[in-house]
């Protein structure tokens, strides 16, 4: 494939070009206007010659719109683009296609495809795009619109399959915890499928995810048990610092001397204090530490 890249396209202002086959025109008329009546002769030739050529100009005629380029061809070779608002005039046997530079805004289908876990799940994404190139979206692909469209699916499907839909683990990424960093991964995978089509993906983020139907119950259910896992993990951990702090504390203030039986006994009882889901109930020891 040839590499093509942007360039910018010879033209010049359509008024002054405008103004100046006006004044062909009228040198023309006043060629015609001198020889009436007489034969064809050197007068009549020019003048006819300033008519072709005042009519040859009008196809070079182009209007450029805000956020819009013009790809230009000549005999299919491309010649350059011009991105400058306003009425312009260039070579009339060349080629203009015209190239939205706006912001396009795709909103994907909900694709079905397996998570990192090989669990079903749904999922969409927003792509925010526009051409920065405008020879290599009109010449390196068929289509750049809908190559936009084609790519961005497969990079989100390609996406979901690297990672779990959830996950109770801090140390690894999942679709539904570390939205900004898996929409940043979306931006780069996209971003380097449409190199080759010249467009910048300015943002990309995922609009829908779910479970398939199919077992959104059955993981709703795990997710639940996993969250329930999850804090259980945290509460024995904080409870056993807890109670590792408050030992060490007892012996290097010398309130009270405990032997090993009587610390395992203290350990047990903050530790049901501490994890149990009902609320503990003291008992009042009136008598000594080994009554």
């Amino acid at each position: 494939m040839i590499n093509i890249q942007e360039k910018k396209a010879f033209s010049v202002s359509g008024w002054g070009m405008l103004i100046l086959v006006l004044a062909l025109s009228a040198a023309a008329l006043l060629l015609f206007l001198g020889n009436e009546g007489e034969k064809f002769n050197f007068k009549i030739g020019a003048g006819i010659v300033l008519v072709l050529a005042a009519a040859l100009t009008g196809p070079g005629y182009f209007v450029v719109h805000p956020n819009e380029a013009k790809v230009i061809t000549f005999v299919g070779k491309y010649v350059g683009s011009c991105r400058l608002p306003g009425f312009h005039w260039t070579n009339p046997f060349t080629v203009k296609k015209k190239i939205s530079l706006r912001i396009g805004n795709l909103d994907s289908e909900k694709i079905k495809v397996n998570d990192a876990r090989g669990n079903p799940i749904e999922i969409a994404a927003v792509i925010v795009w526009h051409v920065v190139d405008t020879a290599k979206a009109a010449f390196n692909v068929e289509n750049y619109k809908n190559f936009v469209a084609i790519q961005s699916e497969t990079a989100i499907r390609q996406l979901a399959t690297h990672y779990p839909y959830d996950c109770h683990d801090a140390e690894h990424e999942s679709l539904r915890g570390n939205a900004d960093a898996i929409a940043a991964k979306l931006r780069d995978q996209v971003q380097e499928r449409l190199l080759v089509s010249g467009v910048n993906i300015v943002e990309a983020r995922i609009s829908h995810l779910a479970y398939a139907p199919e077992i959104a119950q059955v993981m709703l259910r795990r997710q639940q048990a996993e969250a329930i896992i999850a804090a259980r993990r945290q509460i024995v951990d904080g409870a056993v610092g807890m109670v590792d702090m408050a030992l060490k504390s007892l012996e290097a203030s010398g309130v009270v001397r405990l032997d090993e039986e009587k610390k395992a006994a203290m350990v047990n009882n903050l530790l049901v204090a501490l994890v149990s889901e009902n609320e503990a109930t003291p008992i009042i020891n009136t008598g000594t530490l080994y009554a």
